[in-house]
C-alpha cells in the first residue's frame, strides 16, 4: 500500500506522541491521505507490534526515536525488513540525531535519518515519495535511480552516502495545531508546545544545544488554548523546556487561562522558578487550586555541583520563590533532583534531597543522571568518571564522588520517596515520622533498610498494606508514640477512601457507645443538613455508607498542635481524652468534596452535641 506510517512507541497507554502527529500535520492537506500514524507502548510484545505493521504493509515506515523506546525499536528494523524487505525505514528523533552515521552503518536496513525539527524534511521526503509512487504507476522512471536524486536534494538528511545540507529552524508560527480532532486523544495526556529552545545551556540536557528560544505568536496560543477550555480537556501539559524564560509570554498565557478558567483544565509547565517575578507569582497566587502545577528542575543544591553542570539558579531565592508560591496554597509544585551529577556525593545528595524537602514540594522526584547522546555532559564524562549504561537510558552506574553501592541506595530510597511521600497518602503520618529521626533524607535510608529487610522489595506489598508498615516501621524507632500514629495512619487512610474493610490498628468503633455516637450523628444531620447540605435526598443510613464518621483520641488533623506535640513530646497535654474511657473528637470525612491539589477527603470537625461524645 502506497502509505508512509509513522510509528511511535510510548513508555506507557496514556502518553502520546506530538512529534508524528506534528509531521502529518504540516504537510500539504491533499498529501495527508498518504500518512498513516500508529502508537504502540513499550509494554506491547514485538510480535504483535510486528505483526500490526505487517498487517498495514506500508511503502515506507518512520520511527520515532527516544531513550525509552530505542531498544524496542532496534529489535523492530532488524526483524521487520525479513517481512516486508520492499519497505523503507527511516528514523528520526533525539536518540538518532547526534550519530546518525554510527547508526546507519550498525544498520543497514535503514534508509536513512531525519536529523533535528522534522516538519519541513518530511513534508518534503513525502512529497519525493508521493512522486515516487505516481512515477511507478505511470512507469515512467526506475525507481531507485528517482529515489537516490530526490533524497540528495531534500536538506535535513543523513544517508548511507553522508548528510544532506542543513536546514534551518522551524518558524514556530508554521507548526500546525494538532487536536482538531480529539478522539485520538481520549484519556490520554495532551501535549502542548508554545515554544522550543532553551536560553540555557545546562550539560546533561540536549535543550543546552539549540539556545535559540523562538515562540509561538501569542494570539494563535490563546486560540488553541480556547480549544482546549472549550473541550474541557483533563490536562494540557505544556513541552516548553523552560516556560518562563519569556517574561511577556508567560504572563499572557497565564492571565488567559486564568480569565477562561474552565474549573476543570489543569495546565502544567517546566519552569526555572528562581527567575520568577513577583507580578508572576501573585498571578498565579490568584489562580483557581489545581488550575496550574509547576514543574521546577531544582537538581542539586550543592553550588559546585551546579557550576559544573552550567546550570544559573539562585539556591535561596529558588527556596524563597517556592515558600511564596506555597502561600497561595492553590499551586501543584513538582520538584526535582538528580543523582549522580559532578562533585555530589551521598551525603551531598542528602543535603540537597533534605533542603529541597523542607520547600515541602507536592511531588519530589529522584532521577538519576542520564548520559544523553550529544549533550556535554556525554564530552565531560571521562573527566567526572562517569560510568553508565551503555543502552538506553544511558543512566549512571558510578561516578567519582558516588559509588555503585551509593546508586543502588538512592535507588531504593528513590522507590521509598514515590510510595510514601509522592502518593500524598501519608500526609499527616509523615510530619510526625520525621520528627523521630536527625533528617528526612536519613527517615527514608531507614524506611529503604526496612523493606529490604522485611523482603519487601521483591514482594511488593498492596497499597493498603503499606499503611501496616509504616506503623510497624515507627513502631520499631519512635514506639512511645504508636498510639498516636495509629490514629495519624486512620486520619491519613479515610482521606484518600471509604475503606469498609479496616485495617487491624483501627479503633473498635462497634463499640456501643461509638456506634450508637455515629448513628446519633447520621440521624441528626438527615433532619438537619448541617454538615452535608450536598447530600440532600439521602436518608441517614445513605449518608453513612456515602461519608465516614471517626472517632480520635489525638487532634491529627490540626498540623501545628500536632507539630507543637512533636517539638515538646507532651503526649499527656495532646490526648483529647476527659478520661481513661471517653473519646473526645470526630471527624467527618465528605468524598464529594475533595482537595483539588492532593485528592484528600474535604474533612469537618464535628462538634460534641453532634456527635454525642
Amino acid at each position: 500500500m502506497n502509505r508512509f506510517l509513522l510509528v511511535a512507541v510510548n513508555a506507557k497507554y496514556i502518553h502520546s506522541n506530538p512529534a508524528v502527529y506534528s509531521l502529518r500535520g504540516y504537510v500539504e492537506a491533499s498529501l495527508r491521505t498518504f500518512v498513516e500514524i500508529k502508537e504502540y507502548t513499550i509494554n506491547q510484545s514485538l510480535q504483535d507490534i510486528m505483526a500490526d505493521i505487517y498487517a498495514r504493509k506500508p511503502r515506507v515506515i518512520g520511527f520515532s526515536c527516544y531513550i525509552w523506546n530505542w531498544r524496542m525499536i532496534q529489535e523492530l528494523i532488524e526483524e521487520l525488513p525479513k517481512l516486508l524487505p520492499d519497505t523503507d525505514i527511516w528514523l528520526g528523533g533525539p536518540e538518532v540525531s547526534y550519530d546518525a552515521p554510527g547508526i546507519l552503518k550498525e544498520y543497514p536496513q535503514v534508509t536513512g535519518i531525519m536529523i533535528g525539527e522534522g516538519e519541513a524534511t518530511f513534508a518534503e521526503l513525502l512529497e519525493s515519495y508521493v512522486k515516487l509512487w505516481e512515477q511507478e504507476q505511470a512507469e515512467e522512471v526506475a525507481c531507485a535511480e528517482s529515489q537516490a536524486h530526490n533524497l540528495q536534494d531534500i536538506p535535513g538528511l543523513c544517508l548511507p552516502s553522508g548528510y544532506t545540507s542543513m536546514r534551518e529552524l522551524t518558524d514556530m508560527n508554521k507548526l500546525p495545531f494538532l487536536y482538531e480532532d480529539l478522539e485520538p486523544f481520549t484519556k490520554r495526556i495532551i501535549y502542548y508546545e508554545s515554544s522550543r529552545g532553551c536560553p540555557y545551556h545546562c550539560s546533561y540536557c540536549l535543550s543546552s544545544i539549540d539556545k535559540k528560544v523562538r515562540l509561538r505568536d501569542i494570539s494563535v496560543v490563546k486560540r488553541e488554548l480556547q480549544f482546549f477550555l472549550d473541550k474541557r480537556v483533563a490536562q494540557v501539559k505544556f513541552v516548553d523546556r523552560t516556560f518562563n524564560c519569556d517574561h511577556k509570554h508567560a504572563m499572557e498565557v497565564w492571565q488567559y487561562i486564568s480569565e477562561h478558567d474552565n474549573g476543570v483544565t489543569n495546565f502544567h509547565f517546566e519552569i526555572s522558578a528562581d527567575i520568577l517575578r513577583e507580578e508572576e507569582i501573585a498571578l498565579l497566587n490568584r489562580m483557581r487550586p489545581g488550575l496550574v502545577q509547576l514543574e521546577i528542575g531544582v537538581q542539586s543544591t550543592n553550588l559546585r555541583t551546579i557550576e559544573a553542570i552550567d546550570r544559573v539558579m539562585n539556591v535561596e531565592k529558588l527556596e524563597q520563590i517556592v515558600a511564596a508560591i506555597h502561600r497561595g496554597n492553590n499551586v501543584h509544585q513538582h520538584l526535582d533532583l538528580i543523582a549522580g551529577l559532578p562533585y555530589e556525593d551521598y551525603e551531598s545528595f542528602g543535603n540537597s534531597f533534605n533542603r529541597v524537602y523542607a520547600m515541602k514540594p507536592q511531588q519530589l522526584q529522584l532521577g538519576f543522571l542520564k548520559v544523553l547522546k550529544g549533550s556535554p555532559m556525554e564530552e565531560r564524562a571521562g573527566e567526572y568518571g562517569l560510568v553508565y549504561g551503555s543502552k538506553p537510558p544511558y543512566e549512571v552506574l558510578y561516578t567519582k564522588w558516588l559509588s555503585y553501592e551509593d546508586v543502588v541506595r538512592l535507588k531504593r530510597i528513590e522507590e521509598m520517596v514515590e510510595i510514601y511521600y509522592n502518593s500524598n497518602q501519608f500526609t499527616h503520618t509523615l510530619p510526625v515520622l520525621e520528627q523521630a529521626f536527625d533528617s528526612v533524607f536519613v527517615m527514608y535510608e531507614k524506611l529503604a533498610d526496612f523493606f529490604e529487610e522485611q523482603g519487601y522489595f521483591v514482594n511488593n506489598p498492596a497499597r493498603s498494606y503499606r499503611y501496616e508498615i509504616l506503623l510497624a516501621f515507627a513502631r520499631k524507632y519512635d514506639s512511645a508514640r504508636e498510639a498516636l500514629y495509629k490514629e495519624l495512619l486512620v486520619y491519613d487512610l479515610y482521606l484518600r477512601e471509604n475503606v469498609k474493610s479496616r485495617p487491624d490498628f483501627c479503633a473498635d468503633i462497634t463499640q456501643p457507645a461509638i456506634k450508637e455516637a455515629i448513628r446519633s450523628f447520621y440521624q441528626m444531620e438527615e433532619q438537619e443538613r448541617k454538615y452535608l447540605p450536598e447530600y440532600e435526598g439521602y436518608d441517614w443510613k445513605q449518608l453513612s455508607k456515602m461519608t465516614h464518621l471517626e472517632p480520635f483520641n489525638y487532634p491529627v488533623w490540626d498540623v501545628e498542635r500536632m507539630n507543637a506535640f512533636c517539638a515538646d513530646d507532651s503526649r499527656e497535654e495532646m490526648c483529647l481524652r476527659d478520661d481513661g474511657t471517653q473519646t473526645c473528637a470526630y471527624i467527618l470525612f465528605d468524598y464529594k468534596r475533595r482537595d483539588p491539589l492532593t485528592g484528600s477527603a474535604f474533612t469537618q470537625l464535628v462538634k460534641k452535641e453532634h456527635a454525642d461524645v
